[in-house]
């Protein structure tokens, strides 16, 4: 017969397909088995309206097949088949599909659903293969066809020999290059290794002639090779069982499999949705951080399949930025693929699944705050900066959702507390939400700006990581109840009267802190007796809404561009240093010079601030001791 040329597509739009369209030649194995599957689940939607077919899923399978010295791989199954027609309509078409033009007529039928919605699959044989020979007999038919190509030069179809209804085909593996070794497609172990990552929950079992080693009867040392037909795919996925059959050690087990880190989940979720769009999802929270997880090079994301299909390694679009912790796979039938199944048009079926699996997340975060608290702090330890970011990224957007979540230690017990706790916990004539930020908890108890708040004997968040200043900000809020840092210029309340300053103690002090201002011109923004101290000389306040601690964090940035906070020098009043600078003011300009520069500099060190001078510093020191 002569051959025929492809009617539909050119030569440039196969070679296009071969090249552009994969990513990764190991596709094509996927694809061919997912064209099987649809066969046999042709003969099942028959047979659901055809009382003289009988459908038994245990004489349906698909097999594959390898011959090293020809260089052959053979997939054969037991699906409808092809009659002439449809050879010429589905393999001399480029871009069309016979399993969508099925499902289309069978749209009302209750069934399995098809899996190759698209044409071009069954050609990415082409990247592997020099040759594909496809032998078919249709159900119902006594004729076979051969459907013979090597590209994009044409095909040719002929009559041909086959004793049972199904399909055949033949790829000629092409010969390595430099840059690909196409031996490993003829490998059996290689094989196995791409249907159980691509195709392990195809509902119809994959079998293949295995080769291993076993002893020699009679004999401990001697090993002889045996070949045994395997079933080398797993065909239930767990996302399918029931709920109930299953066990915390079986989803373990599925998360060590997937591969999906290191460590032992946490928690896990099982989600089967059947409403706007039907999924089924399995979501880990795992207990460790992985290693690159603060680097560019992680990559977020929830493997995607297609009906059972893996379709993609990590689908980024299921899961926000601030959950890219969460690891797990998702299976719908109801999204829209494009022509190679491997990436999706961006449609409102997977934004209706990301959305949902979002909600589901953040539930299960929430029942494990409140009912686990030991395993939520755990999984905080790992991953709660992850959701400060979150709270931090796109203006403050999500953070709604997330604001629940966070947890600060506090100044009220050694733990962490939820801003829900600290909350329910404030006295009635407390207006806001006072923290403190630092290093660590150590060094912001030692500070000097927090002991007014605790003599009014109100609670105060710690604030230890370089994020968590930024997010409250974001926030502003919680629950009517404003944020307040304690270094800031207006704590929210009024000193008892004992401690106020009389009008002319006001007037006496005017004229020195403008002194010192003069003094400190360019450093801070202003000097001021303070209204928090109590025990201590002197300590930075900051007005605005920059703090100092921000300051810190920014100016260790590239390119921060000298940020800085506009600070505000606080004297205690009441302190014996405050007497000596006033005994010096006026009357001894060089000891008042003397005094500025160290309260300013002990006031830096305070706040972990870098002196300009260290060596003058130390200097004025010796000057004092003297």
């Amino acid at each position: 017969m002569a051959k025929k040329q492809f009617k539909a597509e050119s030569k440039r739009l196969l070679e296009m397909m071969i090249n552009s369209i994969y990513t990764q030649k190991e596709i094509f194995l996927r694809e061919l088995v997912s064209n099987a599957s649809d066969a046999i689940d042709k003969i099942y939607y028959k047979a659901l309206t055809d009382d003289s077919l009988v459908f038994n899923k245990e004489d349906f399978y698909i097999k594959l097949s390898v011959d090293k010295a020809n260089r052959t791989l053979t997939l054969t199954d037991t699906g409808i088949g092809m009659t002439q027609e449809e050879l010429e309509n589905n393999l001399g078409i480029i871009a069309k599909s016979g399993s969508l033009a099925f499902k289309q007529e069978n749209e009302a039928k209750e069934g399995h659903n098809i899996i190759g919605q698209f044409g071009v699959g069954f050609y990415s044989a082409f990247m592997v293969a020099d040759e594909v020979k496809v032998t078919t007999k249709a159900l119902g038919s006594d004729q076979a066809y051969v459907w013979v190509s090597k590209g994009a030069d044409g095909y040719t179809i002929t009559p041909g020999e086959k004793e049972s209804v199904g399909t055949e085909i033949v790829l000629k593996i092409k010969e390595n290059t430099e840059d690909e070794q196409y031996d490993e497609y003829l490998e059996q172990y290689r094989l196995r290794a791409i249907v159980k990552k691509y195709s392990d929950f195809i509902r119809y079992p994959i079998k293949m002639d295995m080769t291993s080693q076993r002893p020699v009867e009679g004999s401990e040392e001697e090993l002889e090779e045996v070949v045994e037909e395997q079933t080398i795919n797993s065909m239930i996925p767990i996302w399918r069982r029931n709920k109930s059959e299953l066990t915390d050690e079986d989803y373990a087990a599925f998360y060590a499999e997937k591969r999906y880190g290191f460590d032992q989940p946490l928690k896990h979720l099982h989600i089967s949705a059947d409403g706007a769009v039907v999924y089924n999802a399995i979501l880990y929270i795992p207990e460790n951080t992985p290693f690159d997880y603060y680097t560019k090079e992680y990559a977020k994301g929830l493997e995607l399949y297609s009906n059972g299909v893996l379709i993609m390694d990590k689908c980024s679009d299921l899961v926000p930025d601030y959950f890219s912790f969460v690891k797990g796979m998702v299976d719908s039938e109801d999204l829209s693929l494009n022509i190679s199944r491997e990436l999706l048009q961006h449609d409102r079926q997977l934004k209706l699944i990301a959305k949902n699996i979002k909600n589901k997340i953040k539930g299960l975060l929430q029942s494990m705050l409140k009912d686990e608290r030991e395993k939520y702090e755990t999984f905080y330890k790992a991953f709660g900066r992850q959701l400060k970011f979150g709270v931090y990224n796109d203006y403050g957007m999500n953070k709604a959702d997330l604001q629940d979540l966070l947890l600060f230690h506090s100044s009220k017990e050694d733990k962490l507390a939820s801003l829900d706790e600290y909350v329910s916990r404030m006295p009635e004539d407390q207006k806001y939400i006072y923290y403190a930020a630092g290093d660590s908890v150590a060094r912001i108890q030692k500070l000097p700006q927090i002991e007014l708040v605790q003599d009014k004997g109100y609670e105060i968040l710690y604030l230890t990581d370089d994020i968590d200043e930024f997010a409250v900000k974001m926030i502003q809020s919680y629950k009517e109840k404003e944020f307040r840092n304690v270094s800031s210029g207006d704590l929210g309340f009024e000193p008892d009267e004992k401690d106020k300053p009389t009008e002319e103690e006001e007037n006496s002090n005017k004229a020195l802190f403008e002194a010192m201002e003069e003094l400190l011109a360019g450093k801070v923004k202003s000097v001021k007796a303070s209204k928090r101290l109590r025990s201590h000389p002197v300590c930075l306040s900051a007005e605005g809404d920059l703090s100092i601690e921000m300051e810190k964090i920014l100016q260790a940035m590239p390119d921060s561009g000298g940020v800085k906070a506009d600070k505000v020098l606080e004297i205690n009043v009441n302190h014996e240093v405050f007497k000596s600078l006033k005994a010096a003011h006026g009357s001894d300009n060089e000891k008042f010079g003397l005094y500025t520069a160290l309260l300013y500099n002990q006031a830096l060190l305070i706040e972990g601030l870098p002196i300009q001078d260290p060596v003058e510093f130390t200097n004025d020191i010796c000057k004092v001791m003297v």
